[in-house]
């Protein structure tokens, strides 16, 4: 990537405003960490601590502060073809405002790629290039994470639905009934399972045998249990119908997975 002016933690007074109404005739990220006011489409949003905004060259920039102190990362950049592509395939949106649960992993790496950037280091541009791929990442999963909580509007389900999936996975051979959940967390059956496919993209049903075969195959690379036996400790009583979930799941029995698995190490 090119970079043309790069900053970290500026801090600003209550009189800050920037405007261009042509752009800024480069891209710029921009690392929001204070209370501020962006004009988006003609019209002014107020915007939290702990949000970015990736402009494009052409696009106006008018934005200030909120009444008080403003302080924000930035980079004004140019990029090549196969950081283009990957700003594509992330899918991030470009002249919105992005509100992030935590930025500190997207300003630490700012500031890094601050200090390289001025840096005499020898191989500093290389390494750039490398933080600013990092940065698009954790961008992706900061707005992914953000839009997680958004399912569910942030309620005080959220911990709850977090803690019975984390118990999904770590208890993968509870007999688990969707009835029981519910009345755990005082919700109905269908409020839950929507929730729930809401707030992870999967539903509960599909989660609980995820998480018993991803444990099946773990307890199949270890020749002393048998298959009758891994059956029961992932929760099945009844072997064929763990044999079809594992080859629904999979596209082979258990026992043919056991068999590739020691002929591979034997290789």
């Amino acid at each position: 990537m090119r970079i043309d002016d790069i900053g970290y933690h500026h801090k600003h007074d209550s009189s800050f405003l920037i405007s261009r109404p042509d752009g800024a005739g480069d891209w710029l990220f921009l690392v929001v960490k204070t209370k501020a006011v962006f004009r988006i489409d003609g019209v002014d949003i107020p915007v939290q601590p702990n949000a970015v905004i990736v402009y494009t060259p052409e696009y106006p920039q008018y934005y200030h502060a909120d009444g008080g102190e403003y302080i924000d990362d930035w980079i004004h950049f140019g990029y090549d073809p196969e950081e283009e592509q990957l700003m594509h395939e992330l899918g991030l949106p470009f002249n919105k405002v992005m509100p992030l649960s935590d930025i500190t992993q997207v300003s630490n790496i700012v500031r890094n790629m601050c200090y390289e950037h001025y840096s005499a280091n020898k191989n500093r541009k290389q390494t750039v290039d490398l933080y600013f791929r990092m940065l698009l990442y954790k961008l992706n999963e900061g707005v992914e994470s953000y839009s997680v909580a958004g399912a569910v509007n942030e309620s005080k389900y959220f911990e709850k639905l977090l803690w019975l999936r984390e118990s999904i996975y770590r208890w993968p051979a509870r007999e688990w009934n969707v009835d029981d959940m519910a009345e755990e967390i005082s919700l109905s059956r269908s409020r839950l399972q929507h929730l729930y496919s809401d707030t992870f993209g999967v539903s509960i049903s599909k989660d609980i045998i995820t998480s018993r075969m991803d444990k099946a195959k773990d307890l199949l690379k270890n020749p002393e249990l048998p298959v009758s036996r891994i059956s029961a400790m992932v929760g099945y009583s009844n072997p064929s119908y763990f044999n079809k979930q594992f080859r629904n799941a999979f596209g082979i029995t258990p026992s043919e997975f056991r068999q590739q698995f020691f002929e591979t190490i034997i290789e």
